[in-house]
């Protein structure tokens, strides 16, 4: 496959997709200020070399997903066949290797604790060659999700404004949304692709265009679905991916997250259970940059008291996607 180097405009085009994913492309042109031809060739030139692809996702919280970060530990001769069985799981949406190659960390959403404990309890402690798992669950999250990455800090802030969607009306919704079976057929079309037309989501899912254009409308008000932007971090320059498991004070964990959500080089803060309560996945344009933000901006968080931290040696699936020579790849069928 050929080779795409990205440029500014590309960038810019990307950063309005993170704060839209569904906005209607010539839209995306006007506020670029460049023709809707151009803007069109150049998404479908990135999604075409698998560098970026919008997803559309349920909100684990608000739809009773139970979610959990793993670390899994396996004999260096295991480790990718382990990573590559994990990932061809529909219910684990993340797979990377770390840790000199010994190490997997996933992302599990299993839609009932009977599924997760089934995958915790007894198919990897049963899995040859496996030598320990941890689980830790996802309490909060800080970035990432429907929080959008400000990372490329490529549009400005009239762009922006442009692009936002209007806020809901009214406090958040607290109570869990059960998602029936069309709107499960729709996610299953936008779990591929975001941006999949109303014909092909009414065809999946047996509805109307008019009701499935309502019904996904709905599904975002009311923050059940939410739309990201997948990329692999090397297309934008960043050779250096990392883990981070920090350790916080109990009465510092709302700051020390949002303090790291905030930060440009964190798509992903959490805090979690165990004795780390607090992770973050940083992407760095290279190891020394990696140096730099872990001593003046990490050392500079009160609260933080340890920090680990684990270098990302591959991904195997990024939401959802497998990860292929650096691009990313729908997911295979699974096997009869």
């Amino acid at each position: 496959m050929e080779d795409v180097a990205l440029d500014s405009l590309d960038r810019q085009l990307i950063e309005g997709l993170m704060i839209d994913g569904r906005v209607p492309l010539r839209r995306l042109a006007e506020v670029l200020g460049v023709s809707d031809q151009t803007v069109v060739r150049r998404y479908r030139r990135m999604r075409a070399a698998g560098l970026v692809r919008v997803v559309g996702l349920p909100l684990g919280r608000r739809v009773g997903l139970f979610e959990s970060w793993l670390r899994v530990q396996c004999m260096p001769d295991a480790t990718l066949a382990v990573a590559e069985a994990l990932a061809r799981r529909p219910d684990i949406a993340w797979v990377k290797l770390g840790s000199g190659g010994t190490e997997i960390h996933c992302m599990t959403k299993a839609r009932t604790r009977r599924d997760r404990d089934v995958l915790l309890l007894d198919k990897l402690p049963r899995t040859r060659r496996v030598t320990g798992v941890s689980a830790h669950t996802i309490l909060r999250t800080f970035s990432g999700g429907p929080d959008r990455w400000f990372g490329l800090d490529a549009l400005g802030p009239e762009q922006t404004a442009a692009l936002e969607r209007p806020a809901p009306q009214g406090p958040p919704p607290t109570e869990r949304y059960s998602l029936d079976d069309a709107e499960l057929a729709m996610l299953a079309v936008l779990g591929r692709d975001g941006r999949a037309g109303f014909p092909e989501l009414a065809g999946a899912s047996g509805l109307s265009e008019s009701t499935a254009r309502r019904r996904l409308d709905r599904l975002r008000e009311l923050g059940a679905v939410y739309f990201d932007v997948e990329l692999v971090p090397t297309a934008l320059g960043y050779e250096a991916e990392a883990t981070l498991l920090l350790t916080a004070e109990p009465a510092r964990l709302a700051q020390v997250g949002a303090a790291l959500g905030g930060h440009p080089e964190v798509p992903f803060a959490a805090v979690v259970t165990g004795a780390a309560n607090v992770m973050a996945v940083v992407v760095c344009r290279d190891t020394e940059a990696l140096y730099t933000y872990l001593t003046e901006r990490v050392g500079a968080v009160e609260g933080v008291r340890q920090v680990e931290v684990i270098p990302t040696l591959r991904s195997v699936k990024r939401a959802g996607m497998f990860v292929e020579d650096g691009r990313l790849v729908d997911q295979p069928p699974a096997s009869s």
